[in-house]
């Protein structure tokens, strides 16, 4: 199943309508902040993330994407890799 949630998470068998809004939100903050809208959390709102989940799910994606730029502007290599 995790294979088919990195390939294709709006398709996965076995994640809820919730975690897959989540997850849209997710991917649309990271690859198109600018876009982002007032719907986009409504949409959250709207399948049961309270405003603190929708805060702590900004940050999260936000602080992912801010370490990777980091370790991508220093150079930093994957261990093992």
């Amino acid at each position: 199943m995790t294979l088919a949630i990195e390939n294709d998470f709006a398709n996965a068998e076995g994640l809820s309508d919730k975690r897959k809004t989540m997850l849209s939100y997710a991917l649309k903050l990271t690859q198109s902040p600018q876009s982002m809208r007032r719907q986009d959390v409504t949409k959250l709102r709207d399948v049961g993330y309270s405003d603190t989940d929708i805060l702590h799910i900004a940050e999260v994606t936000a602080y992912y994407a801010y370490v990777n730029r980091i370790a991508d502007g220093l150079g930093v290599e994957i261990e093992g890799a």
